[in-house]
């Protein structure tokens, strides 16, 4: 029982609702700290749906606290996918998450289940739903060992500045730290002449072939920071601190983008005799509240957006805004 809603209630609530056509994705998203997980949790249980995680931390093993990765009595027993993909030490592009979702839609579609798709990360929703094609620049290694060459000898700083010369746009989103990004960016100019805002507009002209119905999680910015705080405050009092220094111990060293995530890079700097752990939590918690803002402002860009404040209505007022959505079925422009 949850919120004084009972297991019978979500689930004959919706019998009959055709929520299981095979082309219905329900998309959860929010800042970190919003409330996601608990919700998608709730909506495969009321509506008979398996969970697809959206977010570019929980797909490294051995990394569950300082990513929020949901337990195994949180997950409730419904299946979630996208977790525990790679160690934190080997690479994985949002190429690579966007074809293991929609491997996994079909799957669960197939099943005559309700895939859900939730989590923060908006690259990774942005890719599905606008459906990129990454597949029509082909690698180039000799190009690629030249741009790592350059990171080691000149600093990531050194190749983004490269792409910022001849892609801004791009350059503006991506991070220095993120090297494997921009190395498969600066990679598409270099193979087609083209910055990769071009080849994402084209590949959004083919539709994708599943009916999105985007939910967001959002409450007054003062709940939300206090909500963060408390959350850094829990995965310390989980293990956080053990979580990092045992990854550090077996050689997932801070240059790693797995490491460079908000709660594992302040830490390993801890553990490197750099700052104080009380610096370190506060780095961690304004680095949150950064992350939050980022977050709120990718997602209210994507057309047909709902948001809704859980802060303000329980969760069976969150589910009946779910259901009422999921009946209408409507389609992302």
């Amino acid at each position: 029982m949850h919120d004084g809603y009972s297991l019978h209630n979500r689930c004959s609530m919706y019998e009959g609702n055709d929520l299981h056509d095979g082309n219905t994705v329900l998309v959860i998203v929010g800042p970190t700290a919003s409330g996601k997980t608990a919700l998608s949790v709730e909506a495969a249980l009321a509506f008979g749906g398996e969970v697809i995680s959206a977010d570019s931390m929980q797909i490294y093993r051995r990394m569950d606290i300082g990513t929020a990765k949901p337990t195994v009595a949180e997950r409730r027993g419904i299946p979630h996918h996208l977790m525990d993909m790679v160690n934190p030490d080997q690479p994985f592009s949002v190429a690579d998450w966007q074809t293991a979702a929609v491997t996994a839609i079909r799957e669960i579609a197939g099943r005559g289940q309700l895939p859900i798709v939730a989590g923060g990360t908006g690259l990774y929703v942005n890719s599905l739903i606008h459906n990129l094609n990454f597949s029509e620049v082909t690698a180039d290694p000799a190009y690629r060992a030249a741009l790592q060459l350059m990171a080691e000898t000149e600093g990531v700083l050194a190749v983004h500045a490269q792409l910022a010369s001849c892609d801004p746009e791009s350059a503006g989103r991506i991070h220095p730290n993120n090297l494997v990004r921009v190395i498969r960016t600066l990679e598409v100019v270099h193979a087609t002449g083209e910055p990769m805002s071009v080849h994402h507009e084209r590949s959004r002209t083919i539709p994708s072939p599943w009916h999105f119905i985007l939910f967001g999680l959002l409450s007054d910015r003062p709940v939300l920071y206090e909500r963060i705080d408390r959350r850094v405050e829990h995965m310390l009092e989980a293990g956080l601190a053990e979580e990092v220094r045992n990854l550090l111990q077996d050689g997932y060293g801070m240059e790693l983008q797995a490491m460079q995530g908000i709660g594992y890079k302040e830490l390993a700097a801890h553990f490197a005799g750099q700052c104080k752990m009380e610096e370190a939590v506060l780095r961690i918690q304004q680095g949150s509240r950064n992350y939050a803002k980022r977050q709120i402002t990718w997602f209210s860009r994507l057309a047909g957006l709902r948001w809704m404040d859980p802060a303000t209505r329980d969760m069976a007022g969150l589910l009946h805004e779910l259901a009422k959505a999921l009946e209408s079925s409507p389609d992302i422009e």
